[in-house]
């Protein structure tokens, strides 16, 4: 039930992180639908599926906080997650991300199975993904109601970085399959011309909305400038690049599925790690890196590496934050438990700390 597209997939050389870099951006977290849109997408939806799925069937409005719409296909006493990419760019990179997922489960990483996969568009303006769907939660929300210690799965986390670190990649950046010879492949031959993407066009941003001040961003470009030499690797690994406790599904036994690999690049050893210091305090990344030491070896340079990405990471969390009006709420939501005002402050702490970091080689332990 496999109908993808033979036209290559959308280009994204031109970005760094699609959320915030695509050319509508924001479009899938600042979202507001009519009720005439919300049944015109239903609509497409169920044209594109009958061509995978005999009627009848049954097509319900999903749960999730990505970027894309979601919903549930029960079929055949059979329950299937459905996602839905509807921006106006005509995006079709669920098509590589449905190839990352088969990679991913012949190296025994816990990921869902693609069922079908349409981004040709010609049925319905959007691209419609068929997906496992699991009966449980993802671990942030269950550890916000069950407050089990996160401790020992921070460290299965840990291991399965390293495991697909594993899986053969060629070149940087954002991928896409070779028609050639159906690997899966970066854009940029070189990884410092991924990395620095759109990077002044962050800080920019940053200050234009006054974030930070003319001072930290400069102290910040220099950090960058003066570990360039970091940036020098030869050799991809895959990197999810959303990973965070939202993006994994299981429960307080055990991780079932690491999702939304949609943003997955070739990049460096240290990036997924950095993003768990994104979210989470030294104690949880302590045992990650324990589990991941556990398959390979850390690099020797990797405390700088760590911070240079954690940096890199936090300039993009906070340009995604600002752009989403997550600052501006005054709920709770997946990201943070209190007010935007407290997501604020500890987002600003995060990047001065990563910027100490990276140009004192500061301990891990700062964090």
């Amino acid at each position: 039930m496999d109908k993808t597209s033979h036209r290559s997939v959308s280009d994204r050389r031109s970005i760094y992180y699609w959320k915030c870099d695509r050319p509508q951006a924001f479009h899938g977290v600042l979202r507001v639908t009519t009720a005439e849109e919300d049944a015109a997408l239903l609509k497409g939806v169920r044209q594109i599926l009958k061509n995978a799925f005999s009627e009848p069937f049954e097509l319900l409005p999903g749960v999730g906080e990505g970027t894309h719409r979601t919903f549930q296909l029960h079929h055949q006493e059979k329950t299937y997650f459905v996602r839905v990419e509807d921006g106006p760019e005509g995006d079709t990179h669920l098509e590589t991300e449905s190839h990352i997922l088969r990679a991913l489960s012949k190296i025994n990483i816990p990921v869902p199975h693609v069922y079908f996969c349409d981004v040709s568009r010609k049925e319905a303006p959007f691209s419609v993904q068929v997906i496992t769907h699991y009966p449980t939660s993802d671990l942030n929300r269950l550890y916000r109601k069950e407050k089990f210690s996160l401790l020992p799965i921070a460290e299965d986390i840990g291991n399965f970085v390293a495991r697909w670190q594993a899986l053969p990649l060629a070149n940087f950046g954002p991928l896409e399959k070779s028609e050639i010879d159906k690997t899966l492949r970066g854009f940029h031959p070189c990884y410092a011309d991924y990395f620095t993407l759109h990077l002044d066009r962050h800080f920019r941003f940053l200050g234009d909305k006054g974030f930070l001040a003319s001072s930290e961003i400069r102290e910040m470009q220099q950090a960058i400038e003066m570990h360039k030499c970091l940036l020098e690797i030869e050799k991809p690994c895959l990197v999810h690049k959303d990973l965070a406790l939202w993006n994994i599904l299981g429960t307080a036994k055990g991780i079932v599925a690491f999702i939304d690999w949609d943003d997955a690049i070739g990049g460096d050893v240290a990036d997924d790690l950095s993003l768990l210091g994104c979210f989470y305090s030294w104690e949880f990344l302590q045992h990650a890196l324990r589990g991941y030491e556990r398959e390979r070896p850390l690099p020797p340079d990797f405390s700088q590496r760590f911070w240079l990405h954690l940096l890199r990471n936090m300039l993009v969390k906070a340009v995604i934050r600002i752009g989403a009006g997550y600052f501006d709420q005054t709920q709770s939501n997946f990201l943070m438990a209190a007010g935007g005002d407290s997501l604020r402050r500890t987002t600003h702490e995060k990047l001065l700390v990563a910027c100490r970091g990276l140009k004192e080689n500061r301990p891990l332990t700062d964090l």
